[in-house]
C-alpha cells in the first residue's frame, strides 16, 4: 500500500470539511526538499489530456456529496414529525463513518482485483450499493420517518443511513486514491479543487436544494402560481432519482473508464520519497502513534475541546425549528455563507504559518464562546420575534450575522489545527499521520453532539397545564404516554425550563475552564521539537517505528 498525504471529511450541518486541509496542509519551508532530503522539481500545470479526467473526478465528488446532504436533511424532517431529542441523538450516529474511515482505509488501499483496477475494485461496488440503498429507502422511507400519529422508526433509519454513509466514506477513500494516479503529476493539485467544489456542490443539492423543493411553503411562495399541499419533490422521489443516477453513472465508469495500474514515469516519481506499507504495517504504524506521549496529550485536547460548542452546534437549529422558523429558510441561510467559507481558509492560513499555529486556535476560542452564547440568546428570543407565523426580515439578518461571525471563529480554529497537524506529521508516513489526527479531531466533534442531543430531553422540565391539580401532580410529561394522558385530560404539556439552555450554560462554563486548564498543554505541545513527533526513525524504514519520548 502506498502511503501519501490524504484528507478526511466529516460533513455535517455544524462542522467543516477536512477536505479543505489541502489548502494549508503544506506550510512553506525554506527549501523545497522532499522527505528524503532531495530537491523537488515543481512542474507547471498542463491540463491537456486531463480535461476528461478532471471532469470525471468532479462528477464523482458531486455524487459523493449527495448522500451526505441527504443524511444532514433527515434530522430536520424528523424534527417536523415530532421526533424526540433522544431519537435525534440516536440518528446522529449516522454521521460517524466519515470520522472512522481510517479503520478500514488500509484495507481499501491494500486489497483489490488488479485486472479490474485498484480503485475501481472498491469504487464500483460502493456506488452500486449506494444506488441500491437509495432505491430501497425510496420504497418505505416516508413510513419510517413517521408523522400523522405514526412513531418514527429511528433505529432502522439510523442503521440504513449509517450504512449509506459508510459506503460514501469507502467511495471517498477510493476516489481520493484514484485522483492521485488518474491525473498527471503536474495536475494533481486539481484533485483538491474537484474534491472541495464537487463535494460541496453535491452536499448543497442533497441538503439545501432538497429541503427547499420538499417544502410546500417555499414552492408555493417562490415556484408556483397556484398553491398545493406538498412540495415539488418528496424524499422517496428524490432518493429514487439519485438511486437511478448512481446506477447509471457507476455502470458508465465501470465500462468506459479504464484504470491504468502500470504507473508512468510521472506517477512513479511521485512516490519515490514515501514508504510502501502493507496491511499489517499500516495498522502497526497506527498502534505506534497511539503509544506516543505527545499524541496522547493532543488526543485529549482534540477529543474534549468541542464539548464547549456542542449545544450550539447540535441543538440550536432544531430548537429554531421548534420555535417556528421554517426549516427551508434555515437551510437557505447557508447560501450567503458559502463565499465566506471558501475565502476564510485562504485568509486565516496566512496567520497560521510559522512555528506556533495553535496561537490562532487559542485566540479564537473565547470569541466562538461569545457567539455561541449569542446563538442561545437568539434562540430564547425567537418565539417573541415571530408573530402569527411570520418571521421578520430583521430576524434573519441577526441570524446570518451571528452565524457568519461564528463561522469565522470556527474556521480560525480549523485552519490553525490543520496547520499544526501538517507541522508535526512525520513525512515518512504523512498520509497515515494526517488522517489519524483528522480522525481524532472529527470524533471530538461527533461524540459531544450525540451526548448533548440525548441529554436535552433528560434535562428539560415540563408540566401538565390547564388540568385538575391532582392530575397535574401525577403527570410530569416525561414520556409520550404521559403527554398523551395530559392531552386526553384536556391539558397541555408545557416546558417550564428547557434543557437546551441548561446545556448551553454548562458548555459555556466548561469552555472557560477548559481554556484555562488546557492552554499550558497546548503551549507545551507547540514547544516540543519536531523529532518528538516522529514515528519512524530516519533511514531505518517503517518497521523501525518507535515511540517519541
Amino acid at each position: 500500500m502506498t502511503v501519501r498525504r490524504r484528507q478526511d471529511t466529516n460533513l455535517s450541518p455544524t462542522d467543516v470539511t477536512d477536505k479543505q486541509s489541502l489548502l494549508i496542509e503544506s506550510p512553506p519551508s525554506d527549501s523545497p526538499l522532499n522527505a528524503n532530503g532531495n530537491e523537488e522539481i515543481h512542474e507547471k500545470t498542463d491540463i491537456r489530456g486531463d480535461r476528461g479526467n478532471i471532469a470525471i473526478l468532479f462528477f464523482l465528488y458531486i455524487m459523493q456529496g449527495i448522500p451526505l446532504g441527504l443524511i444532514a436533511a433527515v434530522p430536520m424532517l424528523l424534527q417536523n414529525r415530532g421526533a424526540s431529542y433522544k431519537q435525534q441523538a440516536e440518528f446522529s450516529f449516522a454521521y460517524w463513518p466519515f470520522s472512522m474511515k481510517l479503520l478500514w482505509a488500509p484495507i481499501v488501499d491494500s486489497i483489490y482485483v488488479r485486472r479490474f483496477g485498484r480503485r475501481k475494485s472498491w469504487l464500483v461496488p460502493s456506488q452500486y450499493l449506494i444506488g441500491i440503498f437509495m432505491l430501497f429507502l425510496s420504497w418505505q422511507v416516508d413510513r419510517w420517518l413517521g408523522g400523522d400519529g405514526i412513531e418514527p422508526n429511528v433505529p432502522l433509519l439510523t442503521t440504513l443511513f449509517f450504512l449509506l454513509n459508510f459506503l460514501a466514506a469507502t467511495q471517498d477513500i477510493a476516489v481520493d486514491g484514484w485522483a492521485l494516479t488518474m491525473l498527471k503529476r503536474c495536475n494533481v493539485g486539481y484533485a483538491s479543487t474537484c474534491n472541495s467544489v464537487g463535494q460541496t456542490a453535491g452536499y448543497f443539492l442533497g441538503y439545501v436544494v432538497f429541503i427547499a423543493l420538499e417544502s410546500k411553503d417555499f414552492c408555493n411562495t417562490y415556484l408556483r402560481t397556484e398553491p398545493l399541499d406538498k412540495g415539488l419533490v418528496t424524499l422517496p422521489e428524490f432518493l429514487w432519482f439519485w438511486g437511478i443516477c448512481f446506477m447509471v453513472v457507476t455502470t458508465l465508469v465501470a465500462i468506459f473508464k479504464k484504470e491504468n495500474d502500470v504507473q508512468d514515469a510521472h506517477t512513479a516519481a511521485r512516490y519515490t520519497d514515501e514508504h510502501e506499507l502493507n496491511l499489517r504495517e499500516s495498522y502497526k504504524i497506527l498502534f505506534d502513534m497511539v503509544r506516543m506521549r505527545p499524541i496522547q496529550i493532543l488526543a485529549g485536547i482534540l477529543l474534549t475541546v468541542k464539548v464547549t460548542f456542542a449545544a450550539c452546534d447540535a441543538v440550536t437549529s432544531l430548537k429554531l425549528i421548534d420555535a417556528g422558523v421554517p426549516k427551508e429558510k434555515l437551510a437557505l441561510l447557508v447560501i450567503p455563507i458559502i463565499p465566506l467559507q471558501i475565502v476564510l481558509p485562504l485568509v486565516v492560513s496566512r496567520y497560521t504559518h510559522g512555528p506556533r499555529p495553535m496561537e490562532v486556535f487559542l485566540k479564537a476560542i473565547p470569541y466562538r464562546i461569545v457567539f455561541s452564547t449569542v446563538a442561545a440568546i437568539i434562540t430564547y428570543c425567537t418565539p417573541y420575534m415571530i408573530t402569527d407565523g411570520h418571521v421578520p426580515i430583521y430576524y434573519y439578518v441577526i441570524l446570518i450575522v451571528n452565524y457568519a461571525l461564528y463561522q469565522v471563529c470556527l474556521y480560525c480554529m480549523f485552519v490553525a489545527v490543520m496547520a499544526f497537524f501538517a507541522k508535526i506529521s512525520d513525512p515518512a508516513v504523512g498520509g497515515t499521520y494526517m488522517t489519524f489526527l483528522n480522525t481524532l479531531s472529527n470524533l471530538g466533534g461527533n461524540w459531544p453532539n450525540t451526548v448533548v442531543l440525548w441529554l436535552v430531553d433528560v434535562l428539560t422540565w415540563q408540566e401538565c397545564k390547564h388540568v385538575d391539580p391532582v392530575v397535574a401532580a401525577k403527570n410530569s410529561c416525561l414520556t409520550k404516554a404521559q403527554k398523551a394522558e395530559c392531552e386526553a385530560a384536556g391539558g397541555e404539556c408545557q416546558i417550564v425550563f428547557d434543557g437546551y439552555y441548561i446545556e448551553s450554560i454548562i458548555c459555556i462554563l466548561y469552555g472557560i475552564i477548559w481554556l484555562l486548564c488546557m492552554r499550558r498543554w497546548i503551549n507545551y505541545l507547540q514547544n516540543l521539537q519536531l523529532r518528538s513527533w516522529l514515528v519512524v526513525k530516519k533511514g531505518k524504514g517503517v518497521n523501525s517505528a518507535k515511540k517519541a519520548r
